[in-house]
């Protein structure tokens, strides 16, 4: 389990890495205007995966507790930024965020009456967060 643990952030950091710089219309929407944007959400995002994946290949309690405490911000984070949004509780800045970078994306949940719906490459996200959650969580029981 701690082998499956360890490379399921590893394969989430590269969904994120595959999604966030090369251009997959309508997966994604690459518009010149956001590098900073993606920049910037790449020095906070990417240090988490590799941080969750060493917590738990040194499989000591402490470090797979640290993990298991990264994934949870992680997942919090995903639901703050998109299910929260999708469910109707989001500001006038993640809506404007949303249309600039994501309305023409593909997406398979239903839009009406939601202003912002979490797209396919967010959906992959989080299907990938709640695996490394639950992978993480396993690792940590044999810690």
């Amino acid at each position: 389990m701690t082998t499956i643990a360890v490379a399921v952030p590893l394969l989430w950091l590269a969904w994120l890495a595959l999604t966030e710089w090369v251009p997959m219309f309508p997966l994604n929407d690459l518009a010149p205007g956001t590098l900073r944007p993606r920049l910037l959400a790449a020095a906070i995002n990417y240090p988490f995966p590799l941080l969750i994946a060493a917590g738990v290949a040194l499989h000591r309690p402490w470090s797979s507790i640290a993990a298991l405490a990264l994934c949870g911000l992680i997942l919090a984070g995903h639901v703050a930024s998109w299910w929260l949004p999708y469910f109707g509780i989001s500001s006038a800045a993640q809506r404007e965020v949303y249309a600039r970078d994501y309305a023409r994306t593909w997406k398979i949940l239903p839009a009406r009456g939601h202003d912002v719906v979490p797209d396919v490459q967010h959906l992959v996200v989080g299907l990938l967060t709640l695996v490394m959650l639950g992978t993480t969580l396993a690792a940590t029981l044999t810690a």
